[in-house]
């Protein structure tokens, strides 16, 4: 905790507004503004006062290390946490935003990837088929490249680890993420409401019984809005994720951190199991145009399953750490 974080947090414990404090220590509200989003560090005399009305040491107050002792009782071992440099943190929001665009056209792929096989399967030819299936391997294994190859990034570390940051790293990035907030709101909305809208085509072709053929067309034009849609949302999630990240916020906290270590195997063997059924009920039945709704299925069950596991294991530390103390 960097002394903007302390000086909020004393401030509020002791219940008192930035106006309260200023009067106090002889200074204006605007003061006390800026030392609470790290715009500004107060001289070595406001720090003795603030030292002394909220009845801490100025060690305390200056030095990061002190806090060390409150940060990790939810650690399996005792544990010293990495502290994040302003270059690492600009080196990591810079890679996520080279990362975004990748991530999210990887994404697509692996959405758009069924519908040349949806396009050939009405036709019955086996030889159409067979290079429809080839099409869909092809850009399933595509995807799954770019997606190891983002997730071999050295700085990777800290979506999965506790840290602490140095001095002035957490103000930089919570006015990058404010100034951020309206271009991810827009784009949020733009997202959803294209995924909402892809269904329209499905729906008018139902209405009025047309082909089989006219279907999968529809169905084709559903994924391609959908694909658009993720893509928007990926984009902006991922550079949105990355200020979350730094700032240790949202999925991001130390909890949800050490949670989500103790449920990578499950993530990982749940995953493989699905992709397995479903080349194995698709190659058996010949049906890839029913199959698919495996993964829609298998994506509400693991967000139920990951749920009850993150929530056990929380219940569990609580256990463990009520007991222990």
């Amino acid at each position: 905790m960097i002394l903007a974080d302390k000086i909020i947090e004393e401030r509020k414990k002791n219940g008192w507004t930035q106006e309260d404090l200023a009067q106090k220590l002889g200074v204006s509200r605007q003061s006390v503004s800026k030392w609470e989003s790290a715009g500004a560090i107060p001289d070595l005399k406001k720090i003795i006062q603030l030292a002394d009305l909220f009845g801490v040491s100025t060690d305390y107050l200056l030095k990061d290390e002190i806090e060390k002792e409150k940060i990790d009782t939810s650690c399996d071992t005792d544990c010293v946490l990495h502290r994040v440099t302003m270059e690492e943190a600009n080196a990591y929001m810079d890679e996520k935003k080279k990362a975004a665009p990748m991530l999210a056209n990887a994404t697509t792929l692996c959405i758009l990837s069924p519908i040349p096989l949806f396009l050939v399967s009405t036709f019955n030819n086996g030889l159409a088929i067979g290079i429809a299936c080839t099409t869909l391997l092809g850009m399933v294994a595509l995807a799954v490249f770019i997606f190891i190859k983002i997730e071999l990034s050295p700085l990777q570390y800290l979506e999965q680890e506790p840290f602490e940051t140095e001095y002035g790293v957490t103000g930089l990035i919570k006015e990058k993420n404010q100034s951020y907030q309206e271009h991810y709101s827009f784009c949020l909305a733009c997202g959803v409401v294209l995924c909402i809208l892809s269904v329209i085509p499905l729906i008018i072709a139902g209405c009025m019984e047309t082909s089989d053929y006219v279907c999968t067309l529809c169905l084709a034009v559903l994924l391609i809005l959908v694909s658009i849609g993720v893509n928007i949302l990926i984009r902006v999630s991922t550079i949105k994720s990355s200020y979350d990240t730094l700032l240790q916020e949202g999925d991001f906290t130390k909890k949800e951190k050490l949670a989500k270590k103790k449920t990578e195997t499950f993530t990982g063997a749940y995953w493989c199991l699905v992709t397995a059924v479903y080349l194995g009920w698709s190659l058996w039945t010949k049906q890839w145009d029913i199959t698919y709704i495996i993964w829609p299925v298998a994506a509400v069950l693991y967000a139920a399953m990951y749920g009850i596991i993150t929530v056990s294991y929380t219940h569990l530390r609580a256990h463990e750490t009520g007991a222990y103390l």
